[in-house]
């Protein structure tokens, strides 16, 4: 594992307490050019761990409030007429940024929710008919709110399906949230400012070094049996698509540099299947009326499988 991606967790555990795991599959996502979903409540840090993350790391960092009234043009930009010179010119808008923090993205209209699928799919933005190429390193981090429902929008599957995973940031121990409330009533970290520990160019190399990962047939064909298996059960209305399954090798590869090895193992798979796969399926009704939840019953399937050796 680079030094400077070590040197990135230290700082940020520093700063956030008790997302170390998450921490990891948000690194996870960027390196290999995926995009999150973070869900939780309101004040559990969602939108520190992104900007945190942005300080941390090189490059442009934007954010963007979603609310109802929300243009798409907001997001992606648009044409403006330009009466001294009698042309028209395009003003790029907030998207044109290496990490991008969509907050509360569920607050805003279908429509323009939609404006983020170019991008996070092709890399790049349409605007009056134009295409712009986004930066190399694009990295979205839309939050949401999974308690509040007035005045709300669900993101689309389609939508959902763009994002690399879907976490879930749970309140933290007694420990760590009081460590939290120290921090906060006494300004520890208020001198503390944070300095960049990577560049884009260190980026570049290590997606080279995650693409020369080597993963064997036998994981391979363990990540198809989960894909497949999710459309084959009983528990599930909808089953995962084969992105799923390429999601789920990406972030095995991911999961395995971090981890300090140059190959992938199938407790790699086990550990970013959970979120590569909680938003790309859905329970049957009866499963639903019994309470169980979507992490639980990727925990019975993926169990049920035989690991590979």
């Amino acid at each position: 594992m680079n030094g400077n991606i070590a040197q990135l967790i230290e700082k940020y555990e520093e700063r956030i307490i008790g997302q170390s795991f998450n921490l990891r599959l948000l690194l996870s996502a960027i390196l290999v050019g995926g995009h999150v979903l973070l869900e939780g409540v309101p004040g559990t840090g969602k939108t520190q761990m992104v900007k945190t993350l942005a300080s941390l790391v090189g490059g442009s960092f934007r954010r963007i409030q979603f609310t109802p009234d929300l243009l798409p043009s907001d997001i992606t930009g648009s044409m403006i007429y330009d009466m001294k010179n009698s042309t028209f010119q395009t003003l790029k808008g907030p998207i044109f940024t290496n990490l991008l923090l969509a907050d509360e993205i569920n607050r805003t209209p279908a429509k323009t929710q939609a404006a983020l699928l170019e991008a996070m799919e092709e890399n790049q933005v349409t605007i009056q008919g134009e295409t712009y190429p986004l930066p190399d390193v694009f990295f979205v981090v839309a939050t949401q709110n999974p308690l509040e429902f007035e005045g709300t929008y669900p993101l689309p599957e389609a939508q959902q399906d763009r994002f690399l995973f879907k976490l879930l940031i749970e309140f933290p121990s007694f420990e760590e949230e009081l460590k939290v409330l120290k921090q906060v009533i006494h300004n520890k970290n208020d001198h503390c400012e944070l300095t960049k520990v990577l560049d884009l160019q260190t980026f570049v190399n290590i997606r080279e070094e995650i693409d020369n990962i080597t993963i064997g047939d036998n994981v391979l064909a363990y990540i198809m049996d989960i894909v497949r298996k999710t459309r084959q059960s009983d528990s599930m209305r909808f089953g995962a698509s084969t992105r799923a399954g390429i999601s789920i090798g990406r972030a095995g590869k991911a999961w395995a540099y971090l981890s300090g090895r140059d190959y992938v193992t199938p407790d790699d798979i086990k550990i970013v299947t959970k979120p590569s796969l909680r938003h790309r399926i859905q329970l049957s009704p009866h499963k639903e009326l019994e309470g169980v939840t979507i992490d639980q019953t990727i925990d019975e399937l993926v169990g049920s499988i035989p690991v590979p050796r």
